[in-house]
């Protein structure tokens, strides 16, 4: 990759998952999906594996996965971002994968990589709680050594996906610290689907109580390498945005073009043509730090400290700002529910809050580079 051009390969993968996902997750199928019980279809999920092996883009070869990097998975997810696709792809390929691959314990990646990798299994990260915030020192929940095992008590919320998850890896509080724990028996907890803004990414509320679970990695030393895959989270959330983004303002240019008022398309007046053009440039802005982001994931780089939460405060806002203008530009038909704008909108005020909002990755970046 010559900086942030893509190869020819790259390119021939953005086509395939475009078209794949034009073909499986057109709106009228994003509505019926976010309408079920499930959240996502078990039949794309499964096409997505088999078919096309994006589960384990960015998951090593000797774990199941495809072998590829951040970089594929990040255009894997543009354009999943731009059709709204429904399903846990982003909380367990991304999220869930990203905290066992920096867990350091290759005997849970062996053990849990490969289902995540084939789609077998999906996985949901466990972290936030009442508060909703994504700090160490938010976690409350405990862990305790019962004999030979370790038991869970307390509750998580916001959880990605945590209805359908086969894997939680749930992060709590030990007498040494933050851990890392892996729970399989998700049949016994209780789960319960929360009511949220945007429908087409479910979240759950569980419950602990004394669940047995598997301590991952060292006891009290989790945090470390939970901070980079959050980092690594928010990068990849950053490109789903941009993606997102880019659909709002393709919209938006589209109806400017049919829509008629005085005998002209609404597209040639200036006041259109000039926050369309606005859009335009900030997306690309967007595009291009969100890019920098994934790609320092991709590469290890220590600067992916600074690029994720830049990456993260700035695609957040562009993202809201696109699905707002797309809404004001449609007129009347853009506050529908038949019309797709208000499914983007909603999207785009999940995912900012999603991993911590703007403001809390704008403090979080001032801090890392000492302002």
């Amino acid at each position: 990759m010559d900086g942030f051009s893509e190869t020819e390969d790259q390119r021939e993968l953005r086509r395939t998952a475009r078209t794949f996902f034009e073909a499986k997750s057109p709106e009228p199928e994003v509505r019926r999906v976010m309408e079920s019980t499930l959240g996502y279809d078990p039949a794309v999920w499964q096409q997505m594996s088999q078919q096309l092996g994006l589960q384990g883009l960015a998951i090593p070869e000797e774990f199941g996965g495809g072998g590829f990097s951040y970089t594929e998975l990040g255009i894997v997810l543009e354009e999943s971002g731009r059709v709204l696709l429904p399903g846990p792809f982003f909380g367990s390929v991304v999220a869930a994968a990203a905290a066992l691959m920096c867990s350091g314990d290759d005997a849970a990646k062996a053990r849990h990589l490969p289902g995540i990798a084939s789609g077998a299994t999906i996985a949901a990260l466990a972290l936030a709680e009442h508060s909703g915030r994504w700090t160490a020192d938010s976690i409350q929940t405990r862990a305790q050594r019962a004999g030979d095992r370790w038991i869970i008590n307390g509750s998580k919320t916001f959880v990605l996906d945590g209805h359908v998850a086969d894997l939680l890896l749930v992060v709590a509080r030990t007498a040494s610290g933050i851990s890392l724990f892996a729970v399989e028996d998700t049949d016994t907890l209780s789960l319960r689907a929360l009511s949220t803004l945007d429908p087409t990414r479910r979240q759950a509320r569980i419950d602990f109580d004394a669940t047995s679970a598997d301590l991952i990695g060292a006891e009290g030393q989790a945090w470390t390498g939970l901070s980079r895959a959050l980092d690594i989270a928010a990068a990849c959330l950053a490109v789903e945005q941009v993606g997102g983004a880019r659909r709002c303002l393709e919209l938006a240019v589209d109806y400017a073009k049919t829509r008629h008022q005085f005998g002209r398309p609404i597209g040639s007046f200036q006041a259109i043509r000039h926050r369309c053009a606005d859009l335009m440039l900030e997306i690309e802005c967007a595009r291009g730090v969100a890019q920098y982001a994934v790609h320092t994931a991709a590469e290890q780089l220590d600067q992916l400290h600074a690029a994720a939460p830049l990456a993260k405060a700035y695609c957040s806002d562009v993202y809201s700002r696109a699905a707002a203008a797309s809404i004001q530009i449609h007129g009347g038909i853009g506050f529908t529910w038949e019309h797709p704008a208000h499914m983007y909108f909603k999207r785009a005020k999940s995912s900012q809050h999603l991993l911590g909002d703007a403001d809390y990755h704008r403090g979080l970046l001032a801090d890392r580079i000492g302002i």
